[in-house]
């Protein structure tokens, strides 16, 4: 028996919660474990170039996966501004469903008229 059964039996034993109560727990406990395991990619990096029309690149950000799922969450966007790049003006929920349906290449490929390019993947 896993230690949150053995704890809801002990709430039932002392007296805590009544059977009924104690049933729906362990009910909800294996429910709990019969879900499958959400797949990790924390390993996955965010990327943004930025480059001139020179083709340089001028501006290299590497963000883990991890800690920007973390930022959106806090934010609720991603509150940075590069060379006059607003990255926070992505759709955060777009980004997100991308993210956790484990996508990868580029998210964003922007060539302005005068040749600054923007490109944000996930690798």
């Amino acid at each position: 028996m896993n230690e949150e059964i053995l704890r809801v039996m002990k709430m039932l034993e002392d007296g805590k919660i009544d059977s009924e109560e104690a049933a729906k727990l362990i009910e909800a406990l294996n429910k709990k474990e019969e879900q499958p395991k959400a797949i990790s990619h924390d390993n996955r990096m965010f990327k943004i170039k930025i480059s001139d029309h020179t083709g340089d690149n001028n501006v290299n950000v590497n963000l883990p996966i991890k800690f920007l799922k973390a930022l959106i969450k806090s934010t609720g966007s991603i509150p940075l501004n590069i060379k006059g790049v607003d990255i926070k003006d992505i759709d955060t929920q777009a980004l997100m469903d991308a993210i956790d349906s484990g996508f990868e290449g580029k998210f964003v490929d922007i060539k302005s008229d005068d040749g600054d390019v923007v490109e944000i993947t996930i690798e």
